[in-house]
């Protein structure tokens, strides 16, 4: 079966991926609307389905006009009252849209992708409408944006462009999934049943937040982590972002999503063209666990830059010295995290110009001449003496009012004129809206990476925009998608001077964590909150659509600065296995004794990362369930399996249920590395592993399983 069919009699199309179909038409009226998403069709079952009577066909009394979903972009005009994915304002004034059915287009592309154009325009006004979706070949997720174009000779005035609107078929009843936080507390997953009306998550910061992020998941409210049909979709923005749940009174749901926050306008000149991000959408029948997965194999195949490198175990700086350290101090920290294993050293901020704490010196990106007296050159060259790779925290788009380059540059930051300049953190936002801004930051960048054979960049940004406004008297709000577009203009440019860079993404923590930026960057910073027993919701959430090779995780001392709690090593080594494994904690003052510890834990992460990093995931329990919290990994051709487990605290009473396991060979025998203990597959799955954790508080394992025979 193609992946994209045309059936002209119905004015039809029908996208395939393995598993599942979507199927659109064009109405009476030449508007695109929803037929089918779900379950795999022929093109026969969808013109069947098609043949219906639809709601946005049937004669409205004069209170409901059109379902407000239905579409697969609900337009301002007419007897719509749902939430428009697009609205548009005419030089006359008139802010309607009708559509009128252009043609379509469908390719294949050179990756095994298959495209479909559905192009419209007005029917009146000069304006070209767009229409785009993309299939892949092994993934079951559904890239959708749009386009627009100003075909005339006046201005037009963007009010709303969404990305797409999704629809769901007709249930008894829904349920929404997305995760909400605050800096150090990201990514806690809310599932709730989804109200009548509309249900708005966005961000207005500038950045897709620490608050929210941009992603959704539906279902009948009759889903498991194992089992049910889950709709789900993500953005690939990195900036301020809006997505709207509905659900109508008749039965029905669906969302719409895109860039910018509320009444962020975009005026289109004679000729202009503007294209929206990426509403990615999947819909998976095997409950959230399915859902996660199938984002994370789409993810690895179709975003990320490097998806079958293996990250190295990393060594960050901050807490071991802030902002109080020199050349010699920073020499010793590297020997001491060569000795303990680690394969990346990243010194962080306070490296450049007068940066003694957090008031003064961001923009003056040259090396300290007190702290380096020779540059960088020696304390890098050093650090790969040692065996390791070379890291520099960056701070690019932020700058202190209190630097050479705001004295230089006033004009450079986001403001209004007779406004206050807000500072948070005492930093202020450089305007990379505009082009000199961002060749500048691209400028030193690329420098500094030649000159100092810099290997890993940690690029951060620790405050959202304020006073970002229109560039003059009349102007739009196109500063909030320009200023994304050059951010990931400067990455871009600076990955192809250096095709061996790799980038973390990070701000304050998870404040900047996306499609749009993973697909640029190697991994993401989750959050500056480093507690072991707090990162395991906060990794929960996570997980659910990105996969653990994006998710640094750290290993820091205790008490844990930020929530004095303290927890033995073993469980904070555990806990940061689940992702890509890092350590942070101040080396100088760890004995030798903890130094073999830790390094044994790194050496033990070492033999399992390639089941973390590239293999499936699996949450056996959440962090909600009582007892502990389970998650699995297994390798794509089930050879080999690990199973990691936390438990902050035992209950008298409480069975210690074994875990079932998933993903195994039927059949085959698996050997504990560790025990030398044989389990058969079958047993394991169907009557569960136990997991004999150690008894009293913070108690943890790490399970690694190879298949003996099958």
């Amino acid at each position: 079966m193609p992946q994209i069919s045309y059936a002209p009699d119905a004015a039809l199309w029908l996208l395939n991926t393995p598993h599942t179909s979507y199927a659109v038409r064009t109405d009476s009226s030449g508007a695109p609307c929803h037929v089918a998403w779900g379950g795999r069709l022929t093109l026969d079952e969808a013109r069947e389905i098609a043949g219906r009577p639809h709601p946005v066909d049937r004669e409205a009394n004069s209170f409901e006009g059109r379902p407000p979903v239905g579409e697969e972009l609900p337009v301002d005009g007419g007897a719509r009252y749902g939430v428009p994915s697009l609205q548009i304002r005419f030089a006359d004034g008139t802010r309607a849209v009708e559509w009128e059915p252009v043609c379509h287009d469908i390719r294949e592309t050179p990756g095994g992708a298959a495209e479909l154009d559905l192009v419209f325009r007005d029917r009146h006004y000069p304006l070209g409408i767009g229409l785009h979706y993309r299939v892949h070949h092994d993934s079951d997720v559904i890239e959708r944006w749009t386009t627009l174009r100003n075909t005339g000779t006046d201005d037009i005035v963007v009010l709303r462009a969404d990305s797409a609107a999704w629809t769901l078929p007709p249930r008894p009843d829904y349920r929404l999934s997305h995760v909400t936080g605050q800096w150090a507390a990201e990514t806690q997953l809310r599932r709730g049943t989804l109200p009548f009306g509309e249900t708005v998550l966005t961000s207005r910061r500038g950045i897709s937040s620490h608050h929210l992020n941009p992603w959704v998941m539906l279902d009948d409210g009759g889903a498991s982590e194992d089992h049910g049909r889950v709709w789900s979709a993500a953005l690939a923005w990195s900036g301020s972002w809006r997505i709207t749940a509905q659900r109508t009174s008749d039965g029905r749901a669906g969302f719409t999503g895109g860039a910018g926050h509320d009444q962020s306008t975009l005026r289109l000149g004679p000729g202009e063209r503007h294209t929206t991000p990426r509403f990615a959408g999947l819909s998976t029948d095997g409950g959230f666990g399915a859902a996660s997965r199938a984002w994370h194999a789409y993810i690895r195949a179709h975003v990320l830059p490097h998806p079958g490198e293996t990250r190295p175990v990393l060594y960050n700086s901050w807490e071991a010295t802030g902002f109080d350290f020199d050349e010699k101090r920073q020499m010793a920290l590297a020997a001491r995290a060569a000795e303990l294993g680690a394969e990346l050293y990243v010194m962080d901020d306070g490296w450049f110009g007068a940066r003694r704490g957090d008031r003064a010196g961001l923009g003056d990106w040259t090396p300290s001449p007190e702290r380096f007296p020779k540059g960088l050159g020696p304390l890098a060259d050093e650090v790969h003496r040692l065996g390791m790779l070379f890291g520099l925290w960056v701070e690019p788009e932020m700058v202190n009012a209190d630097s050479d380059l705001y004295r230089a540059h006033p004009d450079w930051i986001l403001h209004f004129p007779h406004r206050t300049r807000t500072e948070l953190r005492n930093q202020l936002v450089l305007n990379f809206a505009r082009e000199d801004v961002a060749d500048w930051a691209y400028g030193w960048l690329t420098a500094l990476v030649a000159d100092n054979g810099i290997d890993f960049l940690k690029w951060d940004m620790n405050r959202p925009f304020s006073e970002a406004g229109p560039a003059g008297p009349g102007g739009d709000d196109r500063l909030w998608s320009t200023y994304v577009h050059n951010l990931y203009r400067v990455i871009d440019r600076l990955r192809a001077d250096h095709p061996r860079l790799r980038i973390e993404a990070c701000s304050g923590g998870g404040g900047r964590v996306d499609l749009g930026i993973l697909s640029r960057t190697d991994q993401a910073w989750p959050s500056d909150n480093t507690d072991a027993a707090d990162r395991v919701g906060i990794q929960h959430g996570y997980s659910q659509l990105y996969p653990a090779s994006t998710m640094a995780a750290w290993v820091t001392d205790v008490p844990n600065e930020l929530t004095s709690r303290t927890v033995p090593l073993a469980f904070r080594f555990h806990v940061a296995t689940a992702g890509v494994l890092a350590v942070g904690g101040d080396l100088a003052r760890w004995s030798n004794e903890e130094i073999a510890e830790g390094a044994g834990f790194v050496d033990a992460y070492k033999q399992v990362r390639h089941l973390v990093q590239h293999g499936v995931q699996y949450r056996l329990r959440d962090p909600g369930d009582d007892g502990p919290t389970v998650v699995q990994y297994a390798s794509p051709d089930r050879a080999e399996a690990l199973v990691l487990a936390w438990q902050r605290a035992p209950r008298r009473g409480r069975p210690e249920l074994p875990v079932h396991l998933a993903g195994l060979e039927q059949g085959a025998v698996y050997r504990d590395v560790a025990t030398g203990a044989a389990h058969h597959a079958t047993v394991l799955m169907e009557h569960g592993l136990p997991l004999e954790l150690p008894a009293g508080d913070w108690a943890s394992s790490a399970i690694h399983l190879r298949r003996v025979s099958s």
